[in-house]
């Protein structure tokens, strides 16, 4: 167990040092300079003077070590566009929002996902079956960024029942976390609906139910968990990706979260914010998927954690 948690944490370190580099690298291969906005009110000498404050005057490798030493110390960096706030500043403001809508949107997606999965798997061939497939088509098509214009059309401006473009009160959410639930909904509802199938069809779940044993007893003391499993799996990057914030649902939202400040800092060439949110994105991402691995052990008693293969 040592061995396999030991050798977890070198390759979660490793994975993240290498998204690390080659982010840095893309980020200043793309032409262009962060105060190139400015070049018409700056002096040349102040824009030396500026570069030289974020060492953006120092070569490439040195700038590289100096973010890596930062990084080590948990600092990433001050933001290049704002003069009193850091990038950690941001990213502590907006992740409670971000992490918010997240929690929101996974915990729907999970739950009715699952639930139109079983319903579906058992109701295979019929109108329930394909009323939810037709719902699983409609998520995977639209993406969120299509989504959330359309709920803030017919439940904000037509009939006016959530607010939106404000944040505060929980009312706020509720639209932003529709938006981004649906697609991953969708996608869940396959998997177990697929994976319930399957199960259903197994041997074991035959002779309970020749036994006598009811149908929902079943399906929820042997199907639901041994179906699970692909879900659970694809919670992993979900989870990340939902908590640390989708930046376009925030921004159609003006939600003031993470993505927020990725969006400004890929518009004003920010470097530190740029790299900070992707940063924290990847150690987020990187952490939930080794939680899945272990989650796997808790759901299947077969499935052990080993640094062994076999």
């Amino acid at each position: 167990m040592f061995h396999y948690l030991a050798k977890r944490v070198l390759m979660m370190l490793l994975t993240l040092w290498i998204i690390v580099t080659l982010t840095f690298l893309l980020m200043h291969a793309i032409p262009g300079d962060p105060f190139a906005s400015d070049s018409d009110q700056l002096p040349e000498q102040i824009r030396a003077n500026l570069r030289a404050k974020y060492h953006l005057d120092e070569p490439l490798p040195i700038q590289y070590v100096i973010y890596l030493k930062n990084l080590m110390m948990f600092d990433l960096g001050p933001s290049i566009k704002s003069d009193t706030r850091g990038v950690n500043d941001m990213i502590a403001d907006g992740f409670g929002a971000s992490a918010l809508l997240g929690v929101q949107a996974v915990a729907i997606a999970l739950v009715f996902g699952i639930f139109f999965g079983i319903v579906a798997a058992l109701n295979r061939g019929n109108w329930i079956d394909y009323g939810a497939m037709a719902l699983a088509v409609l998520g995977v098509a639209i993406p969120s960024f299509i989504m959330a214009p359309l709920l803030i059309n017919y439940f904000a401006i037509k009939w006016p029942i959530f607010p939106v473009a404000t944040w505060g009160t929980w009312l706020h959410t509720v639209l932003p976390s529709l938006a981004l639930a649906f697609g991953p909904l969708a996608i869940i509802t396959r998997y177990m609906r697929a994976s319930m199938i399957e199960v259903m069809n197994q041997n074991y779940i035959r002779t309970a139910e020749a036994k006598g044993i009811p149908t929902w007893a079943v399906v929820v003391k042997h199907g639901i968990r041994n179906a699970i499993l692909p879900v659970v799996t694809f919670l992993g990057p979900l989870i990340a990706s939902l908590i640390t914030g989708t930046f376009v649902v925030e921004k159609i939202f003006a939600i003031p979260g993470i993505g927020k400040y990725f969006v400004d800092g890929i518009f004003n060439r920010d470097y530190p914010v740029i790299l900070g949110t992707t940063v924290f994105y990847s150690s987020i991402l990187i952490v939930t998927i080794f939680l899945i691995d272990v989650a796997y052990t808790l759901i299947d008693p077969r499935i052990k954690l080993s640094n062994k293969e076999g």
